[in-house]
């Protein structure tokens, strides 16, 4: 069978719950950590795995690849930077962790929707592989999530992650030793992704690193340090939403990233060169690639796999709104779906708004589905997938399932799910 019949026909669950809290409870036997991940997130993990077939894996990788051959040319890199926020233009040695490619599948092959650059659920994904039942026979032996002809995937996910936050560590420090990160983000016990914090201090703690997670109105900068309670902090994993560091209560931690004084992964470069939707109208235009020196199976490889994208503006007002049904509207700066309208459900007043704020236009690619069976009914859920990618390497892959305009964590049966390569 193909890996769409799979995805139609295979009623596996294959998640095993009880090797999750297992698990779980081994990081933490007080068994907060269960609760909080589990229990009050019921939607978060789904049950069943998403199956992909090898080429349809193969060609993704070779969007990733291209799009990082785009990306690190001086050319596109100063047209980016012309919008991007001034510290976008400091240049650290950290490479920028969790960057994350996401996909769907089309008819003709897969199709990049957005890169992110600050990626969650690495580690949430991480757990969930490594707590799976066997599948239909027809693909024992798969090691969901990992990438078979890549060497690194000898190593579990976990050693990757740690190892890639060292190895930013060492780009900027050298030799010197990594003793605390601090994870941030605005009021973090209050967002969604809170577990994933969790997650990343426990497994830190195994590494014999301190982990603190905090508010980034928790830190000072003295001495040429920044510190968190009275405790001096190395590294910044940093999960804010404000990319660029622009917002006032940002001040301290912009002071210091900016005199060098603290490591922060990610970074607003980042965001700047992979990030920003305007990069996408960019990277799948064949004139401006042509115009700085891409060769022509990379701009056939990008023409074929990215979701075709175009800025909007009051001047092509007429068209964008007579083509609005086929188009899927991003804010520039956007994340995690907020402020972005399907086309055929705009309405005027909305449209207006767009109009007036810095949004692109992708033409809308419909994603695959996931069959699984829902309290005896059988029920179609959306798709797609993420590559969670550090220097251009795939570190792990996952699906999300869910129903409504974009991923949201609250469809029954929905969440993240195993991939399966077949």
């Amino acid at each position: 069978m193909t890996a769409e019949q799979f995805n139609q026909m295979c009623a596996c669950r294959s998640l095993n719950r009880e090797a999750l809290r297992i698990r779980l409870l081994a990081l933490d036997a007080s068994g907060e950590l269960y609760r909080t991940l589990v229990d009050g997130h019921p939607h978060l993990f789904a049950d069943v795995a998403v199956f992909v077939s090898q080429d349809n894996l193969r060609r993704q990788l070779e969007i990733i690849a291209a799009l990082e051959q785009v990306i690190a040319m001086p050319a596109y890199r100063d047209r980016v930077l012309a919008y991007a926020p001034e510290t976008a233009l400091f240049i650290p040695k950290a490479h920028g962790v969790f960057f994350g490619y996401d996909f769907h599948l089309n008819h003709d092959g897969p199709k990049l929707i957005e890169i992110n650059s600050n990626a969650g659920g690495g580690l949430l994904n991480a757990c969930l592989i490594q707590s799976q039942n066997p599948c239909c026979e027809q693909v024992a032996g798969r090691r969901p999530g990992e990438i078979d002809f890549q060497a690194q995937s000898a190593s579990s996910p976990e050693q990757l992650f740690v190892e890639m936050f060292v190895r930013e560590w060492r780009a900027e420090r050298g030799g010197l030793p990594l003793q605390r990160i601090a994870i941030i983000d605005d009021q973090p016990e209050n967002q969604y992704m809170f577990p994933e914090f969790m997650l990343f201090k426990h497994l830190f703690a195994r590494q014999r690193i301190d982990a603190v997670i905090c508010d980034p109105a928790e830190l000072e900068y003295s001495h040429g340090a920044v510190w968190c309670n009275g405790l001096q902090i190395d590294l910044i994993y940093n999960r804010l939403t404000d990319f660029g560091l622009a917002e006032v209560k940002q001040r301290i931690l912009r002071q210091a990233y900016l005199a060098g004084d603290v490591v922060l992964t990610p970074h607003p470069r980042n965001h700047a060169l992979y990030a920003d939707k305007r990069n996408l109208v960019l990277l799948c235009d064949a004139d401006f690639l042509l115009s700085i020196g891409v060769d022509e199976k990379t701009r056939r490889i990008l023409r074929q796999g990215i979701a075709h994208t175009i800025p909007v503006n009051a001047q092509a007002a007429e068209t964008l709104w007579a083509r609005r049904k086929q188009l899927f509207f991003k804010p520039a700066k956007g994340f995690g779906g907020k402020a972005a309208y399907r086309g055929d459900k705009l309405t005027r007043q909305v449209f207006n708004y767009i109009l007036q704020h810095d949004y692109v236009a992708q033409t809308l690619i419909k994603p695959s589905e996931r069959q699984l069976e829902i309290e005896h009914c059988a029920v179609n859920l959306k798709l797609d997938l993420r590559h969670y990618v550090y220097q251009g390497q795939t570190q792990l892959l996952c699906a999300r399932l869910y129903q409504g305009q974009t991923t949201n964590f609250r469809t029954p049966g929905g969440g993240f799910a195993q991939v399966v390569v077949i």
